[in-house]
């Protein structure tokens, strides 16, 4: 439990419905209702079609009647928990003092962004990537007591969670058992000529194919603030050096450590893991560079975020001498930037925010979710971050535009940049949207309901303290 709220401290608490949830939930949502998001289907479907979890998830739902957000939460302490058993497993084969363990613990609660990856070490909230995650510590556990199945089982269990997440940590551990169990290095050559063909057979005809292209000049407009997707172009020195100093730490810790190390095998097979990671990082530059669509999607660079971890038990097994000391001061320094972070940086949040918040904002929203499942609604292209969630997430209804998950979004499919563009030049500066030219949208783009903090001569459908939702069509349409 201790571990759980450190933890959540230092990701400025737990809250439902942000960040990446704005494409997560209406996904789920979307799985349990196909008749919902009439408009906004085929961006949905442009990321869900790469994953199984929305549709895993809307079956929990009819199973258990739980609502999502009691289910995210569970899901969201699932994996806090699955992670700290793995912390623990791994510490007890790793070190020879409980305090070592302690303090990976202790270094794990400490949030941080991996530089220009779009990546970060944990998440306030439930991401399946962190589910996938915690299934990928617990395979590295599996590992160091060369329990190889066990390490498969758990990299497959991931592979449905989230399957990015778990292709690098099939690279990680697979190159780690290759070197320790010659009947996996037998069956790793196998598989790995069979996913060779299968992938070969995907990028050329099969699903993937529309990925086998070059991203041209106008879907790289609508990516122009993803600085995590070209690493050539983007990256600047410190940002080379910081990542690939990660691989620099596991080498030296590795190096410094297994003369004395119970686990010496596994330590050298877990090191050539995390070089193989890099290494294909540094190989799909090239493709990156001339934007492949593909490479660009997979977002490569987050491989770094599993050899941060790597170099994160590596590095603390070095100073293990000292494992008290530093466990005393990795304790300390986590519950105080906890403290600091949810009292002081972010005095507004609660710990735990486990349902939407009572704001004016999802008041608005839940107005709007009384509407017909098919009305289309203009809000601020930025509401999710300015206001704490999408409009898709609080009301469950289409929105025009979200400018931050929609350009994401826009990075696996050109149509969908394509639309995010046309809608941004259509709309202009928000702040200044006139009467005239919200009536000029909702006729260009169906749109019904006009959500803004500011008085207009428009027909009121609905106010409260701080935001007027407004009727843009006044035609029949709606009813």
């Amino acid at each position: 439990m201790l571990f759980v709220v450190v933890a959540t401290a230092n990701a400025a608490g737990y809250r439902f419905g942000v960040s990446d949830q704005a494409f997560y939930i209406p996904a789920v949502l979307k799985a349990i209702d196909p008749a919902r998001f009439p408009r906004d289907t085929s961006l949905i479907a442009a990321q869900g079609r790469l994953m199984v979890f929305d549709t895993v998830i809307a079956h929990v739902v009819r199973w258990t009647g739980l609502p999502l957000d009691w289910l995210f939460f569970a899901g969201y302490v699932m994996a806090l928990l699955l992670i700290w058993w793995a912390l623990v497993l791994i510490g007890r084969r790793m070190y020879r003092s409980q305090w070592a363990t302690v303090a990976l613990v202790a270094a794990i609660t400490l949030r941080h962004h991996i530089p220009r990856t779009s990546a970060n070490t944990f998440e306030g909230y439930f991401h399946p990537r962190m589910l996938a995650f915690a299934f990928g510590l617990l395979a590295i556990a599996a590992v160091l007591r060369r329990r190889s199945w066990a390490a498969v089982g758990v990299i497959a269990a991931a592979a449905i969670v989230h399957v990015t997440t778990a292709v690098w940590f099939a690279v990680l551990v697979g190159v780690a058992l290759a070197r320790l169990d010659p009947v996996m290095r037998r069956l790793g050559i196998a598989a790995a000529v069979a996913v060779v063909a299968l992938g070969a057979w995907a990028l050329t005809s099969g699903p993937l194919h529309a990925s086998m292209v070059t991203m041209d000049a106008t879907w790289l407009e609508a990516l122009r603030d993803k600085e995590s997707l070209f690493p050539l172009q983007d990256w600047h020195v410190w940002t080379w050096m910081a990542n690939l100093g990660l691989l620099v730490v596991v080498i030296a810790a590795v190096m410094r450590r297994t003369p004395a190390s119970q686990t010496r095998s596994q330590d050298y097979a877990l090191m050539w893991g995390a070089i193989a990671l890099t290494a294909v990082f540094l190989v799909t530059l090239p493709a990156s560079a001339m934007r492949n669509a593909f490479v660009v999607q997979l977002q490569i660079s987050r491989v770094f975020w599993l050899v941060d971890i790597v170099a994160t038990i590596y590095a603390i097994a070095a100073l293990e001498r000292h494992a008290r000391a530093l466990a005393i001061v990795l304790i300390a320094f986590a519950v105080g930037r906890g403290v600091y972070i949810i009292n002081v940086e972010h005095a507004e949040r609660g710990l735990f925010a486990v349902h939407l918040e009572e704001t004016p904002w999802n008041d608005a929203m839940r107005w709007l979710a009384r509407q017909p499942i098919g009305v289309g609604v203009l809000a601020d292209p930025g509401h999710a971050w300015r206001y704490g969630t999408s409009v898709r997430v609080s009301a469950g209804r289409d929105v025009y535009i979200e400018e931050v998950k929609d350009a994401a979004i826009a990075m696996y499919s050109r149509d969908v940049a394509m639309r995010v563009l046309d809608r941004t030049r259509a709309l202009g500066d928000f702040s200044t949207l006139t009467p005239e030219h919200g009536e000029e949208l909702a006729a260009s783009y169906a749109l019904d309901f006009l959500v803004v903090d500011r008085t207009l001569p428009l027909p009121v459908a609905y106010r409260n303290a701080r935001f007027t939702v407004y009727r843009l069509r006044q035609d029949g349409k709606l009813e």
